[in-house]
């Protein structure tokens, strides 16, 4: 199931403080509007490593990165380098693990699961 982070208050909290995450679980990251190169995430008391994939408005994911876990504040940052509409965090390895990647778009409704992927080979569950 994924959580939604609308509110800037769910953005900047995020995935924080927490041990563990459902393996087929997440945070969907949504914005009122397009967010720059620039916008960046960071991993600031947050202890599961994580991968982010930003997407366009059409839900198609334009990059992927890993994250690490941070204690510190004084953490790396890590910018989309690409414009985005919105960014999914899923445990890390998930994309790979499920043959998700850049181009491939994502059709994401928080209510509902699984997450289903469109890419050239069709419509497939990514679970």
């Amino acid at each position: 199931m994924l959580e939604v982070a609308s509110t800037s208050r769910q953005r900047r909290n995020g995935l924080m403080e927490r041990d563990s995450m459902a393996p087929d679980a997440g945070m969907l990251f949504v914005y009122d509007e397009e967010q720059t190169t620039d916008h960046a995430f960071w991993m600031y008391q947050t202890r599961i490593p994580l991968d982010i994939a930003f997407l366009d408005h059409d839900g198609e994911i334009q990059s992927i990165t890993s994250m690490a876990p941070a204690r510190e504040e004084a953490c790396p940052r890590y910018p989309a380098g690409t414009r985005f509409w919105m960014a999914l965090e899923v445990n890390a390895g998930y994309f790979n693990e499920h043959g998700i990647a850049a181009g491939d778009r994502l059709e994401v409704d928080p209510l509902q699961h699984p997450l289903k992927t469109c890419s050239t080979a069709g419509m497939r569950e990514a679970r």
